[in-house]
């Protein structure tokens, strides 16, 4: 019956061209104009999977409970010295807090009051007794420093500092660490070279066990545009500008990055568009030189492309009134109906070639292909109709609406390849073939096929064994930051940041009913191997506080009158700062002496220095100040709230602080920390698997890549079962012969290994990009196989000499060599993509021209070519 409406509507089309091109093509224009209005796009990879499945809803119940989870920004600050580092931080978080229009909020999950306060009581016992040691020790320096904050002070500090060793109460090389920082941060100064000095790595132990850190984080969460490619472009650019406002720059011994979630999915996106140019005008031109190859007529060429086109329109008008809008995965039915619509121009264009050679006028010769292809074209149009309505009852939500899509394409595809085409055609009227449209170069292979039968049939049966045998060694790898470039920056700010275990986002999430019972699970998960931390809300109130309390207390009684002077100098004037300068090298040299040791040539080579400044232009001096008394400001700050920390109970903890780990309805988060390398795949299942065997309703980023991976996996599994199914009931009703079936079937599940295992064998793993390349590799099977099976069953024979086996070829080619042009894309993915294709169509190729005739062999006696 399709077959019949098939010949009447291409004899319509045929009789009645002119309206049939111009009802197509309005009905094109109809279709462009609402995809032109309303086309919606969402780059949200979580609407990709199902929310019903239980792995998204636990997640969901983690960002519902605690939204500051989602969509994050992370800005990485880090400075030549720690006060640089915190002063950046400081200013950029005020700034990014008072932009509305661009973050929603920001905060310093290492910083701000409560951390400068109680920082240091997050250290063990032995760290707080050395670095209160370490002030008191410094204390000759601290006071002149913070009574006179200038380079006056500055000099005047040495200058006490000297005076005891003048006196015996000290020794010159106590000060070897300050006379030599300070000397080096000097040298660069008066050379013109960038300087940075830092008081808190001078005055921090040398024998504790963590140096003063140089790197700041901070939260955002940016307001974002999910319809835009990029959603959160706006937000990283208005990072950039204020760094750039703030002068937080190398030249100020600062760098900005940014990593997360929201700058990590746009550079993906950026990468995508970087040569997309190039690669659509490869892809372009290989799609059209492989036509006039199949073709050889540049006006058959024109009427397949305006009918791929006008297809491509409706088909993404029609999608987008079946699914509304559209996903980064059923987005991709762009190349899947351009390469099985551009099969169904072909195969009915060199038809219509071999028709015309043998003398028919154009509208013959189009009722004539359309007699002997109408029943192959919709047999492949159902199966593969069918072979992606398969993907709809999974929970891959982007597969399923991609299936909805093409599925749809597909039988857009038909219709216009039956209409629209036999219209063009008749209407430019193409010049009749000068030359035989089969491959009768092919003759001797035909021959080798029939004698060599079984040979051919024994050869893919034991290529069909060893690719099931390599199947175990196919690598699924569905972790997202394996796709993406390695050499962008917020992928390189990550893989910078995941040197620290305790900062990398391979993290688990879990839901506490309450406080107490978190800590309880924390305490239980910290004792497996595989994970290196629990963190819950009383990670945030310090352990053996009584001891570090008193510690400081002690130290706040002896340092307090010197960090907190009645009498502050006045500031000085710069002839002040340089007759300071001068006096303490006097006082330097004659300290030093003519003694050879490391601590004299120290203070010789200061004296020196401070000499020099002090006779240096007033620009020098400044820029001195800049980088001496700047951070001093910043490090007596940290001091003076250090020596103010206070008892901390859950209770006394910020607001900030503690409704990021206790949500309003008293449930507390638990985040936990995997041991070892948080890149790996390997140990990111150990970690993940670990932890879900005592708490199996964990969620965040190693539950959700590895989950993801078998929704994929199955939803794959699950839809290819249900083709096959839906296929084969298909094939057996038309058919009505199961070895048939077999024969269509058979070769498309051949070239299926065939592709796993040739991804084995050159180290190429299956990941989220390229595994779009397989419901490609199905439907442009099925509709090869099933054309061969067709003519086989006509009683054809010498397949590979038929104008078959050249539409095929040429089909296949311009599938192939159109999206392998994939394969130069920067992007890692869709590169990966365009080589499974290649791969896959090879294999696809190689069965349908080489397997598929052998395996058919002889036509079954008593029917006719």
């Amino acid at each position: 019956m399709i077959a019949a409406l098939i010949l009447r509507l291409v004899a319509a089309s045929v009789r009645r061209p002119v309206f049939a091109a111009l009802a197509c093509l309005v009905l094109a224009g109809i279709a462009l104009a609402y995809a032109a209005t309303g086309f919606s796009m969402t780059t949200d990879t979580a609407a990709l999977i199902s929310p019903k499945v239980a792995w998204r809803q636990n997640e969901k119940a983690v960002e519902t409970a605690f939204p500051n989870l989602t969509d994050v920004l992370l800005v990485i600050v880090d400075g030549k010295t720690p006060e640089l580092a915190e002063a950046a931080a400081a200013k950029l978080t005020d700034a990014l807090a008072a932009d509305s229009k661009h973050f929603r909020r920001a905060e310093r999950p290492d910083g701000g009051a409560y951390f400068a306060k109680q920082g240091l009581m997050f250290g063990s016992l032995a760290d707080v007794k050395a670095a209160t040691d370490a002030l008191i020790k410094a204390q000759p320096l601290l006071g002149p420093l913070a009574r006179d904050p200038s380079l006056r002070g500055v000099a005047g500090a040495f200058g006490t500092a000297l005076t005891g060793v003048e006196q015996g109460s000290a020794k010159l090389a106590d000060l070897d660490r300050p006379m030599r920082s300070l000397g080096n941060a000097l040298d660069a100064t008066l050379a013109g070279r960038p300087a940075f000095f830092s008081w808190q790595e001078l005055m921090a132990s040398s024998g504790g066990d963590q140096a003063p850190p140089r790197r700041r984080l901070i939260l955002a969460q940016p307001r974002l545009d999910y319809g835009a490619l990029q959603p959160g472009e706006d937000a990283v650019a208005a990072i950039q500008q204020q760094a750039t406002k703030l002068g937080l720059d190398g030249a100020h011994g600062v760098s900005v990055r940014t990593t997360g979630e929201v700058p990590l999915a746009d550079e993906e996106f950026a990468t995508l568009e970087e040569n997309i140019g190039i690669v659509g005008l490869i892809m372009a031109l290989a799609m059209l030189v492989t036509l006039w190859l199949a073709t050889r007529s540049a006006k058959i060429v024109a009427a397949i492309v305006v009918t791929i086109i006008a297809g491509l329109v409706i088909t993404t008008a029609a999608g987008l009134l079946a699914v509304h809008t559209l996903n980064l995965i059923s987005v991709a039915f762009i190349p899947l109906f351009v390469g099985l619509g551009v099969d169904f121009g072909i195969q009915i264009s060199v038809r219509f070639n071999a028709e015309r050679l043998d003398g028919h006028a154009t509208p013959e010769a189009l009722r004539r292909a359309a007699t002997a292809l109408s029943a192959p074209l919709a047999l492949a149009a159902g199966a593969v109709f069918l072979g992606f309505g398969a993907f709809l009852p999974t929970d891959y939500i982007g597969i399923s609406e991609l299936g909805i899509i093409a599925g749809i394409g597909m039988v857009i595809a038909l219709l216009l390849s039956i209409t629209l085409l036999p219209a063009l055609l008749t209407l430019l009227k193409p010049g009749a073939p000068r030359r035989e449209v089969g491959f009768r170069e092919a003759a001797p292979v035909d021959r080798w096929l029939h004698t060599h039968r079984k040979a051919v049939l024994w050869a893919f049966a034991l290529s069909m064994l060893v690719s099931i045998a390599l199947l175990p060694f196919v690598r699924f790898d569905f972790n997202p930051l394996h796709l993406r470039n390695p050499d962008g920056p917020a992928m390189r700010a990550l893989a910078d940041l995941m040197h620290d275990p305790l900062r990398t986002p391979n993290t688990i999430n879990l839901l506490a009913p309450n406080a107490d019972a978190a800590k309880t699970l924390a305490a239980r998960l910290a004792k497996l191997p595989e994970v290196d931390e629990a963190v819950t809300v009383d990670g945030f109130v310090p352990e053996d506080q009584p001891g570090k309390l008193a510690l400081l207390q002690d130290a706040s009684l002896l340092l307090d009158a010197t960090i907190n002077p009645f009498d502050m100098a006045p500031a000085p004037s710069d002839a002040e700062d340089a007759a300071a300068l001068n006096a303490t090298a006097g006082q330097l040299r004659t300290v030093a002496g003519a003694s050879a040791d490391t601590s004299a040539q120290d203070a010789r080579r200061l004296a020196g220095l401070f000499a020099r400044l002090a006779s240096a232009p007033p620009t020098i001096r400044a820029r001195a100040r800049e980088v001496l008394v700047t951070p001093l400001g910043v490090m007596l700050d940290q001091v003076r709230a250090t020596l103010q920390a206070e008892p901390v109970t859950r209770a006394t903890l910020p607001p900030e602080i503690a409704n990021d780990w206790v949500a309003k309805d008293g449930r507390a988060l638990i985040q936990v920390f995997p041991r070892g390398d948080s890149n790996d795949n390997a140990v990111l299942r150990r970690f993940t698997s670990a932890v879900r065997a005592v708490a199996p309703d964990a969620s965040g980023l190693p539950v959700a890549t590895q989950e993801a991976a078998g929704t994929i996996a199955w939803a794959f599994i699950e839809a290819g079962v249900l083709a096959l199914v839906l296929i084969s009931g298909l094939l057996f009703l038309v058919l009505r012969d199961v070895r048939e079936v077999g024969f269509t079937l058979a070769p498309v599940v051949l070239s299926g290994f065939l592709t796993l295992g040739s991804c084995v064998l050159i180290g190429q793993p299956i990941n989220f990009a390229n595994i779009i390349a397989f419901p490609l590799l199905f439907g442009v099977g099925v509709a090869f196989h099933i054309y061969f099976v067709m003519a086989w069953r006509g009683g054809a024979t010498d397949l590979l000499q038929s104008s078959l086996a050249r539409a095929v070829l040429f089909s296949a080619l311009a599938t192939g060599s159109a999206f392998g042009s994939l394969w130069l894309s920067h992007h890692p993915g869709t590169a990966s993509m365009g080589k499974i294709l290649m791969i896959s169509l090879a294999w696809t190729l190689v069965c349908a021209l080489i397997f598929e005739p052998a395996l058919l062999g002889p036509p079954r006696k008593g029917r006719k070519a």
